[in-house]
């Protein structure tokens, strides 16, 4: 390893090796340092993480961590779990040594985390607490399965928040039908609002739908896919649980829509005028 000072900018830099998966020999070079005692913690925390040591820093091992995760899970799922840890644990934990964390660090952490406020300037729900806990004792769960660690300390110190377990309010019939009414000008809200009372389709399963998943003769719906906005981009996903992928009978709906002559070449009209970024917009028409 070298720690090199560039004298035409001033930057420091690190130059050092390392073996990938397969045994070979690489070299890193990392540079932007602007003391030399930035480079030389660089390089301390880049030889601890390829020696798998538990004495690397916090932050270092979240990069294994998140490394490891990112492949296993789907893309919405791990950007959840990123801002979490970016926005409400590496501030706390992200210089610590991953062993020098303490069960009172996390009894600390939690109470400064209890404090934070949304932008409306509540405190946050019960439910979200525990999520961010959760996160936290997912990390060091996978460091004492994987790398090592000795304990758990966030497992230790007992969780903050609990589940709250929310009251489901449904439409009755006629609750539907009155709102139906008030949006039955617009075809493109009225056929959306009746797949989505009739069939119980996530919002996200709708706008995935295509011409070819509506089977009008057999009186079918086909749900195999999701659609997200992620990262400013349109994706379509896997449905959330294996379980949604079906094939949804639809006989009121479908009779509904055939009622209206609206069949294949009117849908596949409908979903062309309001392609990709414009299905966010979908209920607003």
């Amino acid at each position: 390893m070298a720690v090199i000072k560039n004298n035409k900018t001033g930057i420091w830099e690190v130059r050092t090796y390392y073996k990938d998966l397969t045994g070979a020999r690489k070299q890193k070079t990392k540079r932007g340092f602007a003391k030399k005692s930035e480079a030389l913690e660089w390089e301390r925390n880049f030889k601890l993480k390829e020696d798998q040591s538990i004495s690397m820093s916090f932050k270092s091992f979240v990069d294994i961590y998140l490394t490891d995760l990112e492949p296993r899970i789907k893309r919405n799922t791990f950007l959840t779990k990123k801002h979490i840890i970016e926005t409400k644990i590496l501030p706390y934990f992200g210089k610590r040594k991953l062993d020098d964390i303490r069960t009172s660090d996390v009894i600390q952490w939690q109470n400064e985390i209890m404090k934070l406020k949304k932008d409306n300037g509540e405190l946050f729900s019960p439910t979200y607490l525990k999520t961010i806990h959760n996160q936290l004792s997912a990390i060091l769960n996978h460091a004492v399965n994987m790398y090592g660690l000795k304990d758990n300390v966030a497992r230790k110190a007992g969780t903050m928040g609990k589940e709250e377990n929310k009251e489901m309010e449904f439409w009755t019939q006629e609750e539907f039908q009155a709102f139906l009414e008030c949006v039955a000008d617009k075809p493109i809200s009225y056929y959306a609002f009746e797949i989505h009372y009739w069939t119980g389709i996530r919002e996200g399963e709708l706008l995935a739908l295509t011409p070819a998943d509506f089977k009008f003769e057999k009186k079918t719906l086909r749900i195999n896919k999701s659609y997200q906005r992620l990262e400013g981009k349109d994706v379509i996903t896997d449905p959330k649980t294996p379980k949604s992928i079906i094939d949804c009978l639809t006989r009121h709906w479908t009779n509904t829509m055939q009622s209206r002559n609206v069949r294949t070449g009117r849908l596949k009209a409908i979903m062309k005028r309001y392609p990709g970024v414009s299905r966010k917009n979908y209920f607003m028409r």
